[in-house]
């Protein structure tokens, strides 16, 4: 195999950092949310979206309370410029929502572009141009002053058309492509350039989007480079600092974070992080890294279920099932040490209390899961596995109980693949129930005095009935004392079945017959006759443990 040679690649630009102070900064608010989900997503799927799609997307993006929306590139396609004129001449766009469109440094493209938004009430023109020097001197083959004109240029055109046109609210966003692949002195010289030509003010706002376009530096230098931008932009007070990381490296959702860290005030990118190569910065895990810090994200991902559904169905591409927070898999535990911390953090949380749950970062009920699908069972796992399970039924076993069913457990999942919850209730059943130890012992009928001291048993021994008699200090009591063979009962608990079975109770019976240890249980309507089965079952298993052979 041939060595990779790395001495091809070297670090890109970086300002000299003179008092960071990102470093020490906190986040305490959320920034401003931009989706490009209907562009830049759009664009990098196998087959782009149908109008259809994209509006029932738009409309959930809307929803879940995103507030800007980049709805598409209306002069790349004939679609793309229908969807925008749809989204428009229908009504389709919300008060609190402003649409955004891109356009690239073309006059020709700039005034399709501005043709489709016709009527908006409010709407962002996205200009970009890529910057860095690998980009003008080999694709663009000019200068940098020419292609500060150019872009100056683009900027005026814009601007002249939103002064003929007062009825919409307009903004303007700068994106310097590969902002972070530039030198950061000429990335400065050109947005203070296009901040003029647009004259920023309060009543003309800029966003100034510095867009990570192929992710080449550590995130940390990324933050370095905004936080330059964001002591050196003129206007300052103006402007809107914008970030659009993209995720070659694996690290936009720590670039994103740093950046705003860093004095970014918005963040564009896609739900689930869909865009072109690796996709773009990835909405849902940065704005849920921010609740999981007590920051409120302002977006509502409390049916997050759905909105994979409706993103998969929209794209056709899938969410990983380890994917942050969204993952069919995240909130599981297989893992024998993992299922035993959940549950007992679970048995500790209150519900008002600050969340310390081992292993689930957020309460997976804050994006709208419950906890059956906490806990699943393979060969991988233990005893709090096992009991989380039976827990979610209403069970909860003692601990030498839950040692011999666990023990038993091991020799299923060993078989390989993984035990659902269904099948661990009816092994357990198997196990320790009456209806698995029919022979020889079977109750037919009893009888209970009103006191509940005595009791009359009908039963069935092999081929013959048997009618047995008792009195105790209470139902187990005087039952016990009415079997042919001796048990010791050394504990006894009832609890009312919550799911899995039209009975109502199951009695659990632990005790010694004859020396040898039993764990028996019972599932019946009620209490009584689950007692009764119970020890129906320990008897059985106690004659059948003192058969020759």
């Amino acid at each position: 195999m041939n060595a990779m040679n790395s001495a091809r690649y070297q670090p890109h630009p970086r300002p000299t950092p003179t008092q960071r102070q990102w470093p020490d900064a906190s986040l305490k608010a959320a920034p401003r949310w931009s989706s490009s989900d209907l562009r830049d997503g759009n664009q990098a799927l196998f087959e782009p979206m149908s109008n259809a799609h994209k509006l029932q997307l738009f409309e959930r993006l809307c929803a879940i309370g995103l507030r800007e929306i980049e709805v598409g590139f209306p002069a790349a396609a004939a679609a793309e410029f229908a969807f925008v004129r749809q989204l428009i001449s229908e009504g389709r766009i919300p008060d609190t929502v402003r649409i955004a469109v891109l356009t690239p440094a073309r006059h020709d493209l700039i005034a399709l572009t501005l043709q489709a938004l016709a009527g908006a009430a409010r709407a962002t023109v996205h200009l970009y141009h890529a910057i860095a020097d690998d980009f003008r001197e080999q694709v663009f083959a000019i200068d940098r002053a020419t292609l500060s004109e150019r872009i100056v240029a683009s900027v005026t055109a814009i601007r002249e058309h939103a002064e003929r046109h007062p009825e919409t609210s307009w903004c303007l966003q700068f994106s310097p492509e590969h902002f972070s692949s530039s030198d950061p002195a000429y990335a400065l010289q050109v947005c203070d350039a296009v901040s003029l030509a647009w004259q920023a003010d309060d009543a003309r706002p800029l966003i100034i989007n510095l867009p990570a376009t192929v992710e080449c530096c550590m995130p940390h230098v990324y933050a370095d480079l905004i936080e330059y931008m964001h002591r050196h932009l003129a206007r300052r007070q103006y402007l809107t600092l914008s970030v659009h990381p993209h995720n070659d490296r694996g690290c936009a959702v720590a670039a994103a974070e740093l950046a705003v860290l860093a004095g970014a005030e918005r963040v564009e990118g896609c739900l689930f992080g869909h865009g072109e190569r690796t996709g773009n910065v990835d909405l849902v895990t940065l704005a849920l890294n921010l609740h999981s810090q007590g920051v409120a994200p302002g977006l509502d991902f409390g049916a997050l279920d759905s909105l994979v559904h409706l993103v998969q169905t929209c794209t056709g591409l899938p969410v990983h099932p380890r994917h942050p927070y969204a993952g069919d898999l995240v909130y599981t535990a297989f893992s024998g040490s993992h299922q035993d911390a959940i549950r007992k953090g679970l048995q500790q949380q209150q519900p008002e209390a600050v969340w310390r749950v081992p292993y689930l970062p957020i309460d997976p009920g804050d994006v709208g899961r419950d906890y059956n699908g906490l806990v699943r069972l393979n060969s991988q796992s233990g005893k709090g596995g096992v009991a989380y399970l039976l827990e979610q039924r209403g069970v909860r076993l003692s601990r030498r109980h839950l040692i011999d069913f666990s023990a038993r457990v091991k020799t299923l999942s060993d078989g390989g693949g993984e035990v659902s919850a269904e099948q661990l209730w009816q092994f357990f059943l198997a196990c320790y129930a009456s209806d698995a130890h029919r022979q020889p012992w079977q109750l037919h009928s009893f009888e209970l005095s009103a006191d509940g001291q005595s009791i009359d048993l009908q039963m069935h021994h092999a081929d013959r009935s048997v009618h047995l008699s008792g009195h105790g200090c209470g139902t187990l009591d005087a039952a016990v004392a009415a079997l042919p063979r001796r048990l010791e009962v050394v504990a006894y608990s009832e609890f009312s079945l919550t799911c899995g079975s039209t009975a109502e109770a199951l009695a659990v019976i632990e005790g010694q017959g004859d020396g040898l240890p039993f764990f028996a249980v019972g599932v019946a309507a009620n209490r009584i006759l689950a007692t009764l089965l119970a020890l129906c079952s320990a008897l059985n298993q106690s004659e059948s443990a003192h058969q020759p052979g």
